[in-house]
């Protein structure tokens, strides 16, 4: 059915995103958060997970089930520790990087075993800006 008159349409800024916590886990507010079987996991090496971006808080659901808390997941640019022994270079701006853990992120996938991250953006000597 078309509209006949004015709507509200309600509207998301993209930058924020509410997600269960899966059970047993602690993701630490600035970590690098990823998708695994639709609730959110700090970042990890696993070829099934999906990087989505920054923890804003602290969720503990160390003592809880799937779901039992959400954190906030941020989107943007953000920095990460360059893996030393796969590190990522200025050339690899613009190309994925990978997830070794929650505050890590390498060149490769790891011969298959890590899943990507983001979009890489920027490389300093702090680290990598990660786009997710």
């Amino acid at each position: 059915m078309a509209l006949s008159k004015s709507r509200d349409t309600k509207a998301r800024g993209g930058r924020n995103i509410g997600l269960a916590v899966k059970a047993g886990v602690i993701i630490y507010a600035g970590a690098l958060v990823a998708l695994e079987a639709a609730v959110a996991i700090p970042g990890a090496v696993s070829t099934t997970i999906k990087g989505l971006g920054r923890a804003k808080h602290t969720a503990d659901n160390s003592g809880g089930a799937d779901g039992d808390i959400t954190v906030e997941i941020e989107r943007g640019i953000f920095l990460y520790v360059n893996k030393s022994d796969d590190l990522i270079s200025n050339a690899d701006i613009g190309s994925d990087c990978y997830i070794v853990d929650d505050e890590t992120v390498a060149k490769t996938d790891g011969t298959g075993t890590r899943s990507v991250a983001g979009k890489v953006h920027e490389v300093t000597s702090a680290g990598v800006y990660v786009e997710f």
